[in-house]
């Protein structure tokens, strides 16, 4: 083709090809910080649903009785949410 008096066209664009393995070393750093994070937090998800399942648990014994006796609830209450906030944030 012809260059005509208003064809700039370059054929350069400037960019070359890499391989998967070099892409996967300019990254490897972040991604291996990723996985730790997705491994903690997996890890306090884990705990948390033990938490609230020995709650559910413990709530559920002796179905047959409509009443559930729970002195001092508010502060055992304030107690699991703190264990809770805990456990989300990593502290325990």
């Amino acid at each position: 083709m012809a260059k005509g008096k208003h064809d700039t066209f370059d054929e350069d664009f400037g960019f070359s090809t890499v391989d998967t393995e070099e892409i996967q070393g300019y990254n490897q750093p972040e991604i291996d910080f990723l996985k730790s994070e997705v491994e903690e937090r997996d890890l306090r998800l884990t705990k948390m649903q033990f938490a609230i399942n020995k709650l559910l648990e413990n709530l559920s014994k002796n179905p047959q009785q409509e009443l559930i006796k729970w002195p001092n609830r508010v502060q055992k209450i304030e107690e699991f949410r703190l264990k809770l906030n805990r456990i989300r944030t990593g502290e325990e």
